[in-house]
């Protein structure tokens, strides 16, 4: 399902216009990652949470030459699935 689709389907069970579904889905979605790009733990019950998280500073090795090398530490968004969407997915 890409974005279209899950602004129709909003748009549907909501009985709003697709720009409605469209406006509130983007707004929702542009507030969850400027959220978690301040360090903001952002949680909806049931569906799940998203958060910032801090990746260490590691060895990796370069593809072409297989040189050792140093990919620096940083920060990456990270989902955790709640209860309710993993028993849902699960059956």
């Amino acid at each position: 399902m890409n974005k279209g689709e899950l602004v129709d389907r909003v748009a549907e069970k909501a009985s709003v216009t697709k720009k409605q579904a469209d406006a509130v889905l983007t707004a929702a979605i542009d507030s969850i990652m400027e959220a978690v790009s301040t360090g903001d733990k952002v949680t909806l019950v049931g569906f799940g949470s998203f958060e910032p998280r801090e990746r260490k500073e590691r060895e990796g090795r370069n593809p072409k030459t297989g040189e050792a090398m140093k990919i620096p530490a940083t920060k990456v968004p990270a989902f955790s699935a709640g209860k309710l969407f993993k028993d849902m997915v699960a059956k």
